[in-house]
């Protein structure tokens, strides 16, 4: 009996035979690729990636402005933390600085000054790391409205709007947390505010001030704790929600403006490798520029000039980054209202704005959710609304915005009335006033605006383009010429949802149905097949009429003055 026995060359073999000549460098990343791949299979991964299609419109770039500019941050803050002490630990200062020679601060206070003047790039990177901080949140701002108007937190992207939102309140937190670290007389009024609008909370206010501040305030644990919360806490929140985010997006694929070809079932635009590969490690390195530029040559928070916190000196001009003014000025908008119960002190200045800023942000993080409920629109949407062809949605936002800018005014009254000798209680009732009415009337206009925008956008879809030309014919009639609009601009401005208002019963209430009402209140109707097809055919009627008569010099063409 013969025993067969076969022996199978290993897979290697072949992959060997196989590699590629060339330098040793290039071959030795190939086995080095080839083994990596073999056991993590980042091939596909790479290959999917890649494939991904990204629309091409600058107000995309936003979100990336505000990714890149939270790497300068983690850059940035790095460096920082080698060199700062959070600690409460009183001092005497003795060094470079000599306007502060002798001066008891805590050791917090000193090492910012260290860092300020001793360290070198030290002042560099300070002046980086906050000017990164203003433009990530302008950044997150700004890309959270370019949503808000557009729609693109609509299904199924209502939980990654979620997401942002709570991107921009870690934001918050984190500048902050991160400007109350030097212990400086600025920080320290931020903190008695924050301390006395936790007090402000009946029952459980004061046990929250202890919890934080570790005993009465200041106390010696507050700038340790905010230290772990700032380097630690908040930037592993945010690196989580910013890859969440992002896997959000991946999955649901980008959201593009409307145009010809582009639908719910597709989007276009170019490749992420190599089209936006080269164009985002290109942007990145501009966005780090520009900030190391801005903060080579423009001083932001000296805190030398305002020296060691000290409880008793509060001065005109303590404000606030600006993405934090709001909350200081409607506490400076409210009476000092409060009252006693039951033994317990009822701080009604402090209690309203905080109650207010939690409805304020609170309304517009349940957008997506309401507007659904409200139009019961439950169908993906992957291609953007036009602002003007949602009038209540644009309304809101820009009324939301302009109150947000009242209450940052008013948290600068006292700037104000210094520059302009003015009296701060005059302003500070202007504020008021203008508080609740002026986003009434920002809301009428904006809608007013966007329905009048409609209706010209109808306009020009049916009738053309006015092109100054006017031809008199034989029996005196006088036509303006208009140039009808090339398919591309027609297309983008026919493509829009037809909303109706939802009907009361079977199922819907009747706030249900009013809420609905009003959103779609004065609606214009999109333009209809039909009727695009009659003017069309109205158009090239005239238009060959006109050129008929002036064919035969029957008609004479006319250039109006000022109409183009």
């Amino acid at each position: 009996m013969t025993t067969h026995s076969s022996t199978t060359r290993p897979a290697t073999t072949d992959a060997v035979a196989q590699r590629p000549t060339g330098s040793r460098a290039v071959r030795l990343g190939t086995v080095g690729g080839d083994w990596l791949d073999s056991r993590v299979g980042g091939a596909s991964l790479v290959r999917h990636f890649a494939r991904k299609i990204f629309p091409d419109h600058w107000s995309f770039m936003f979100g990336e402005v505000a990714l890149y500019s939270f790497v300068i941050l983690l850059i940035s803050g790095a460096f920082l933390t080698m060199f700062f002490v959070p600690s409460m630990d009183e001092v005497e200062y003795a060094g470079m600085y000599e306007p502060m020679h002798g001066v008891h601060m805590s050791r917090a206070y000193a090492s910012t000054l260290d860092l300020s003047f001793e360290v070198k790039g030290g002042l560099l990177f300070r002046q980086m790391h906050h000017w990164a901080a203003l433009v990530f949140m302008v950044s997150i701002f700004v890309h959270m409205f370019r949503v808000f108007f557009t729609g693109a937190f609509r299904k199924p992207r209502e939980l990654n709007w979620l997401v942002g939102f709570a991107l921009m309140i870690l934001g918050m937190v984190a500048g902050f947390s991160g400007y109350s670290l030097p212990d400086d007389v600025l920080s320290g009024n931020g903190l008695r505010i924050a301390d006395g609008l936790m007090k402000s909370i009946p029952l459980v206010g004061t046990y929250l001030s202890f919890f934080l501040f570790g005993g009465e305030f200041p106390g010696t644990d507050i700038i340790p704790r905010l230290f772990t919360i700032h380097i630690l806490i908040i930037p592993a929140l945010i690196l989580g929600l910013i890859a969440l985010h992002l896997t959000m997006l991946v999955a649901h694929k980008h959201t593009h403006y409307p145009g010809p070809g582009r639908t719910d079932r597709n989007v276009v635009g170019f490749p992420l490798f190599p089209v936006y590969t080269a164009k985002a490690g290109g942007f990145f390195f501009l966005v780090f520029g520009i900030i190391t530029l801005i903060s080579a040559t423009t001083a932001i928070n000296p805190v030398w000039i305002y020296g060691p916190y000290d409880p008793s000196p509060v001065s005109a001009g303590s404000q606030p980054d600006w993405y934090m003014l709001f909350t200081d000025g409607g506490l400076r908008l409210i009476p000092g209202w409060e009252f006693t119960i039951f033994g317990y002190v009822i701080s009604l200045n402090m209690l309203i704005p905080l109650m207010y800023y939690g409805v304020f942000l609170g309304a517009l993080a349940l957008w997506p959710f309401l507007e659904a409920w409200v139009t019961g629109d439950d169908r993906e949407h992957h291609v953007l609304d036009l602002p003007y062809n949602t009038p209540v949605r644009t309304a809101f936002g820009v009324a939301w915005i302009s109150q947000y800018l009242i209450l940052c005014l008013a948290a600068t009254n006292d700037l104000v009335a210094i520059a302009l000798n003015l009296s701060i209680n005059d302003l500070t009732w202007i504020y008021r006033i203008s508080f609740f009415v002026v986003p009434v009337l920002v809301f009428f206009i904006t809608k007013r605006i966007c329905l009048s925008i409609q209706r010209h956008k109808r306009d020009l879809v049916l009738h053309g383009v006015e092109t100054s030309k006017v031809v008199r014919m034989p029996d005196g009639e006088m036509l303006e010429v208009h140039e009808p609009l090339n398919e591309y601009d027609r297309w983008t401005l026919v493509s829009r949802d037809d909303h109706r208002p939802l009907a009361a019963g079977n199922g819907v209430s009747s706030l249900r149905a009013k809420m609905s009402s009003f959103f779609f209140k004065d609606r214009i109707e999109p333009i209809t097949p039909a009727e695009l097809r009659e003017a069309q055919e109205h158009a090239a009627h005239e238009r060959h009429r006109i050129d008929e008569m002036l064919a035969r010099g029957e008609a004479r063409e006319l250039h109006t003055a000022g109409r183009h």
